[in-house]
């Protein structure tokens, strides 16, 4: 092919290559908007099924969303209440501990190394030789750096409490105005098409408000059911720990698992070791339970995703977006499934 003019051909491929990375580096510095932005999406199409059994009962749209988001805030506030008092306490705790260490610091290892000769069955040098090394690393440690990563910690913790504002702020909107926000996207598609989107969306809009209310649920069980038992166990803090039993029990593939190996080592340090030996079996036959009964109860009108599929999609998400990228990805990939078999296989059969 003759190029007639060579220097227009290289202006408009150097505007282009500037083009495409001026929207990738946009793209990266609105990254965090994004996210904000598709975890209220993803939260509030959580919070349609809800929102839709209530219109089903004769409340108009406004209240039902009202009603939803209410409810939501309550239970979210019943949880800061009733976690943030005792973290307070314990931090309180930890300062009164650390100011004894800093104060008298060779009788604090003097009473830990006898702590651990008569806790465990540990040879005594060991624990000696252990217990110094920690000694020595402690007194060294450049306490300024340990100060600026504590800010660090500190401004991180203020910034997610912002983003969480946002997100529920987003999340209100959009639960408000979904419909909408469908009308207006499936006005976009061809009228002779419309009707077979519209069917398809709306199954993957249902299959991933499903999967939300499911994965709700499964935490409310959990947290639930480690509340009665650590209580009747004697474990220490039961409240804060079934508030971890849930909120880990959002996460798929490996939540309960984390959550369940938080709470059975706080036993061990916080408690004892019986009740720690008794937390730990009664999480086992737990997550056997949840995974061969509750898990498929809940999640088969939810999602209908084959095991492998699961995992892979999971892993997927947790590598591309973190902790909402392995959350979302599991309806993600149910919606492909669903466009896979209603879109795409009809059209290979096609003769």
């Amino acid at each position: 092919m003759k190029v007639h003019n060579p220097f227009r051909v290289a202006f408009v491929a150097t505007l282009g290559v500037g083009l495409g990375l001026l929207f990738i580096d946009s793209l990266a510095t609105l990254s965090t908007i994004l996210l904000y932005i598709g975890t209220a999406l993803f939260l509030s199409l959580g919070l349609e099924p809800l929102v839709s059994w209530l219109e089903r009962r004769k409340l108009p749209r406004w209240a039902a969303v009202l009603v939803t988001i209410l409810a939501v805030l309550a239970v979210f506030a019943g949880i800061v209440l009733l976690v943030v008092p005792i973290i307070v306490e314990q931090v309180g705790q930890l300062v009164a501990q650390l100011e004894k260490v800093f104060q008298k610091p060779e009788t604090f290892f003097q009473d830990a190394i006898q702590w651990v000769k008569d806790t465990f069955p540990l040879q005594p040098q060991f624990v000696d030789d252990t217990v110094s090394n920690l000694q020595d690393w402690i007194l060294g440690l450049d306490w300024a750096a340990v100060g600026g990563g504590v800010l660090q910690a500190g401004i991180a913790v203020v910034a997610g409490i912002g983003g969480a504002f946002i997100v529920l702020i987003l999340t209100i909107y959009f639960t408000a105005s979904t419909p909408n926000l469908k009308a207006a996207v499936y006005q976009l598609v061809p009228a002779s098409k419309r009707e077979r989107f519209i069917d398809l969306a709306e199954q993957i809009s249902d299959s991933v408000g499903y999967y939300v209310m499911g994965q709700v649920s499964m935490g409310v069980i959990n947290g639930v059911l480690s509340a009665i038992f650590l209580t009747i166990i004697g474990a220490p803090f039961p409240a804060v720990l079934a508030v971890i039993a849930f909120f880990f029990s959002l996460i798929p593939l490996v939540g309960t698992l984390t959550g369940s190996a938080i709470i059975v080592l706080t036993c061990l340090g916080l408690g004892s070791p019986t009740t720690a030996l008794i937390a730990a079996i009664y999480y086992l036959i737990y997550m056997q339970i949840e995974a061969y009964v509750i898990s498929p109860r809940i999640m088969n009108r939810a999602v209908s995703v084959p095991g492998a599929v699961v995992v892979i999609a999971a892993l997927a998400g947790g590598s591309l977006l973190g902790l909402l990228g392995a959350l979302i990805a599991i309806p993600v990939a149910a919606s492909i499934l669903i466009i896979y078999r209603q879109v795409v296989i009809p059209r290979m059969n096609e003769k």
